[in-house]
């Protein structure tokens, strides 16, 4: 029997492309020098798709392949993968949640802690020598913050768990209150803001919440306030955040995730009280390999015709 035809959006860590060829025709798009050629050769023989969080499938993508069964996604985050198109077409649609929850949560920390302690620069003021002929200015405490967390989901939750030990205030929103959770819950995006000194995005991305934090977020947040943002950069107006920093209207930033990263808005580089990473918050070789797994896990599951252990559609 032949082995199904995958289609593979963008690259994946060794551990994972190695057992896949193993088990499937694998056709790597991200490789063809013309796409649109390798398209219209491979899409009529794909059953299924493996993709990546930020790459998703696209519905003319999905239109194009006849025979596609499922689509199986690298990453929780599936505003990039066109759900409307893979049900009307019955097509199932897999995440990787859970696995990278831990780590996520972490790094909103180390975001938090890395910009309100001068991590960077402190290390760049060694490296530099400038120690030598002076002390880094003073960075501010954590403890007795009140933090905000927007979106209180699996990650939205571990984030409030390590705040715990934090010494902080936690306050919460999200579509509704959550069941037998004693932080203060706020309606609005707004009024979250307004109540905390750090707010922290952990927020599915989508239509749904494009934008959430906008101008008037920023204006609540305030001078001294500090926004941490490990969802995704669609859910910010990133015009209105340069706007804000611009005017020392927010007391800072600390970004993992970007509107159109890697191309990012050069003018978020211009801050000193911008801290910015390469979208890493899942980056760590235990967390990769466990979302490798389990896209592994439900393409095997789907062609076994096993239930799936993550389905989204």
């Amino acid at each position: 029997m032949p082995k199904p035809t995958v289609l593979m959006m963008g690259a994946y860590p060794d551990w994972d492309l190695e057992p896949l060829e193993q088990d499937y025709d694998l056709r790597k798009l991200w490789l063809a020098a013309d796409k649109e050629a390798f398209l219209a050769e491979t899409a009529p023989q794909v059953r299924a798709i493996a993709t990546r969080g930020e790459i998703g499938a696209s519905g003319a993508l999905i239109g194009r392949c006849p025979k596609l069964e499922i689509v199986s996604c690298y990453g929780v985050g599936v505003d990039a993968i066109d759900l409307e198109t893979a049900r009307a077409r019955g097509v199932r649609v897999t995440n990787t949640p859970d696995v990278l929850t831990e780590d996520v949560a972490d790094f909103a920390f180390a975001l938090t802690l890395a910009h309100l302690r001068k991590i960077v620069a402190g290390e760049a003021h060694v490296r530099s020598g400038a120690w030598r002929t002076g002390n880094l200015p003073l960075g501010a405490s954590l403890r007795g913050k009140r933090l905000g967390i927007l979106g209180f989901g699996r990650i939205g939750r571990a984030i409030a768990r390590r705040a715990e030990g934090f010494g902080v205030t936690i306050a919460y929103s999200d579509v509704a209150p959550a069941a037998g959770v004693a932080y203060a819950f706020h309606r609005s995006a707004v009024e979250l803001a307004a109540a905390s000194d750090i707010l922290i995005a952990s927020v599915a991305g989508g239509e749904a919440t494009r934008g959430l934090v906008n101008a008037a977020v920023f204006e609540a947040l305030g001078p001294s306030g500090l926004f941490v943002n490990v969802a995704r950069g669609s859910v910010v107006d990133e015009a209105a955040l340069i706007d804000a920093l611009a005017s020392k209207r927010l007391g800072g930033a600390a970004l993992d995730v970007f509107l159109n990263e890697p191309n990012i808005d050069s003018r978020l580089l211009a801050f000193d009280q911008v801290l910015v990473q390469p979208h890493q918050s899942s980056g760590t070789v235990e967390t990769r390999k466990a979302m490798g797994k389990l896209v592994r896990d439900n393409l095997e599951a789907h062609f076994a015709g096993r239930p799936l252990l993550t389905p989204v559609v």
